[in-house]
């Protein structure tokens, strides 16, 4: 757990059952006031409903070809890790929320709005980045390859080492991928957290995002420390 001010960041792995641990452990120690979680409103609705819709031409047209197909084929890839380990994914933002929710604590989601980032894939990916996706997909899942830096427990979080060799390793292979899903959203779950911080400088805030935008978000809290920013939190 890494701690800035008032805020205390949880790095976790969405099909990690050490991740669910670490928020259920963090939570009883910090007790915090607020929780800020790397949800929007839609896949806040996504994780908490039981019926959730299948996907339709409706989506196409708000999001864009290539970020449907690349959202479809990346939560068909989440639910069959997930299914290895036996934990769904987004468990622990789940869990995050139903600390919230049973404690009666703020509850803040800080990430941007996920059609946002789908319709910035359709703009930016390549072709080149589309192919990379399907022939690494594919030899993970049908020829069974393994790629020597994915070779970790999966029930754990990855170490910090790792974490940035992957991310490293997604910035030179996919760099629109690394751009629109990491270093974009980063910036606007940094921005987030820097207003609840302005907002609430006497509460603890506990912050639960994926431990690849861990790092980086800190570095940008820091860098800017003495800017303010003009942000609306949407609850």
């Amino acid at each position: 757990m890494n701690q800035f001010h008032n805020l205390f960041i949880i790095g976790t792995s969405h099909i990690s059952k050490q991740s669910i641990k670490e928020i259920q452990q963090g939570f009883e120690q910090l007790k915090p006031d607020i929780i800020a979680v790397e949800l929007d409103k839609h896949r806040l609705y996504a994780l908490l409903s039981k019926k959730q819709g299948k996907p339709s031409i409706y989506d196409i047209k708000r999001v864009g070809i290539k970020g449907f197909i690349f959202a479809l084929l990346g939560s068909w890839a989440s639910n069959k890790l997930g299914k290895i380990v036996g934990v769904k994914p987004g468990s622990e933002m789940k869990t995050a929320v139903t600390l919230a929710k049973q404690n009666n604590k703020k509850l803040a989601l800080i990430d941007q709005h996920i059609e946002i980032t789908l319709r910035r894939l359709s703009q930016t990916l390549s072709w080149k980045e589309r192919w990379n996706f399907v022939v690494d997909l594919f030899n993970g899942f049908v020829l069974r390859k393994k790629d020597p830096l994915l070779n970790f427990d999966l029930n754990k979080v990855p170490s910090k080492k790792l974490i940035k060799m992957m991310v490293d390793k997604v910035k030179q292979r996919y760099p629109n991928i690394h751009k629109v899903l990491i270093e974009e959203r980063n910036y606007h779950m940094a921005r987030k957290l820097k207003q609840i911080m302005a907002q609430n400088p006497d509460k603890k805030v506990l912050a639960v995002i994926g431990a690849g935008h861990e790092e980086d978000i800190l570095n940008i809290l820091k860098e800017n420390e003495g800017i303010t920013y003009s942000f609306t939190v949407t609850q």
